[in-house]
């Protein structure tokens, strides 16, 4: 809709501009001109000029009015495959990281749904995957700002939090876990992740820090972050450093994004996600939806909103 609006409004602007621009041609007629602008315009031709003064304008128009169209034509199959490309990933994440996404869910989620398997090598492997979303997204969205504000076909879910929890989730591995953590991978994702935010920042032009303070403060607190390393505790994730210790060098790595994540997702309305910052509209934060569970021990957690396995499938 925003598209065929803005088709719509730039044919308006031409056709008024373009009966302006003829009106001292016809004798000051308001009728006649709109008449000529609209009959070149739109290609009727029902109104051809009659004097050699508004001819070369008639001319203008009609080869304007072509151009506009044809461009729009040509724009929305570009539009449609960049929007493809990045929906495409974010729409596997929720499976992953919950619908809206969360940093700790995707690792958590890791844990239970890879018990018996590597997760150092699958988070690296989707840690790449990311790492090339990134750098695709920052090209296309900074080229077609349009595409920053088309929603995603689920409706808690978008792009930018899909995003920010990916990021957020290599920032928490890095921080809690080096041990077992794909460094190189996380280290370059989070290196692309900002990059992507602030090259589409300030195509936006929302103001981007890129020198940040590594001593400054987050938006987000210590109790909610160590709030998240009590239920990958309860998880059994592997935790080797306190909330306390991990806490600075988690906030490190977020002051480089958080900032311009939270105005980008101010801007464009992004489903409120936990760990993404405020909204136009005052509305809590939407923790991820997670299946249901019967037995609360199966979570291994005390707190009843981690139930991630689902009913147990047998009688």
């Amino acid at each position: 809709m925003s598209l065929f609006i803005r088709l719509g409004m730039w044919m308006l602007l031409f056709y008024f501009s373009f009966a302006l621009m003829l009106l001292p041609s016809v004798h000051a007629d308001a009728q006649r001109a709109l008449t000529e602008a609209g009959s070149a315009l739109f290609t009727l031709g029902y109104a051809p000029p009659d004097e050699a003064g508004n001819t070369l304008l008639v001319y203008l128009a009609a080869f304007t009015g072509l151009v506009v169209i044809a461009l729009q034509v040509g724009y929305l199959p570009a539009l449609y495959a960049a929007f493809n490309r990045r929906e495409s990933e974010v729409t596997l994440l929720v499976s992953r990281a919950g619908s809206p996404a969360w940093g700790p869910e995707l690792l958590i989620r890791t844990r239970f749904g890879l018990s018996t398997v590597d997760t150092t090598a699958e988070l690296g492997t989707l840690y790449a995957t990311w790492e090339q979303w990134a750098a695709e997204v920052a090209e296309s969205h900074s080229t077609y700002l349009t595409l920053c504000t088309l929603r995603s076909p689920l409706p808690e879910s978008n792009w930018l939090t899909a995003l920010l929890s990916v990021m957020d989730s290599a920032a928490l591995q890095l921080s809690l876990s080096p041990g077992i953590a794909p460094t190189l991978r996380a280290r370059l994702l989070l290196r692309m992740g900002f990059t992507c935010l602030n090259q589409i920042a300030e195509a936006l032009s929302v103001p981007v820090v890129e020198d940040v303070d590594p001593d400054g403060e987050t938006e987000l607190t210590f109790s909610e972050f160590s709030h998240a390393v009590s239920l990958l505790r309860s998880a059994g994730y592997p935790v080797e450093h306190t909330a306390e210790q991990a806490w600075p060098h988690f906030r490190g790595w977020r002051l480089n994004y958080e900032a311009v994540a939270y105005r980008l997702a101010y801007i464009i309305d992004a489903p409120p996600a936990l760990w993404s910052g405020p909204r136009r509209l005052a509305t809590a934060q939407i923790p991820p939806k997670r299946p249901a569970n019967r037995v609360a021990s199966e979570a291994h957690s005390e707190d009843p909103q981690l139930n991630l396995r689902g009913p147990d499938p047998t009688p």
